[in-house]
């Protein structure tokens, strides 16, 4: 199993939540986050003022898949948030050893 981490920007988040619904991802948790790479913030004016916003607000999509779905997730994710811009987001992927359903106690896969 793999647990996929993905941070995205928030108008691309729709389109990344259908096109894995189409897929057949449909259990997955959004967090809004905010945070930094490359593009370092960017400044803004407020009531004539400048100031600098160094962390922009983004969306963290989080999915637990099977080895066999992760790299269609992956490249759905990538392809659909992308907007060739600086600021699109990252993907990451971690090894997951367990998941248990809380509800029936099914383990592994099944608990997906």
């Amino acid at each position: 199993m793999k647990k996929i981490e993905a941070i995205i920007r928030h108008f691309k988040l729709e389109d990344v939540k259908t096109a894995l619904s189409q897929q057949g991802i449909h259990g997955m948790t959004i967090t809004e986050v905010r945070g930094f790479g490359r593009q370092k913030g960017h400044a803004e004016m407020y009531r004539g003022t400048e100031y600098t916003v160094d962390f922009i607000p983004k969306v963290k999509i989080e999915a637990v898949v099977s080895d066999r779905d992760a790299p269609m997730v992956i490249e759905t994710v990538a392809r659909t948030a992308r907007t060739g811009q600086v600021g699109d987001g990252k993907v990451f992927v971690f090894d997951l050893s367990e998941a248990v359903r809380i509800r029936t106690g099914e383990t592994g896969e099944n608990a997906l």
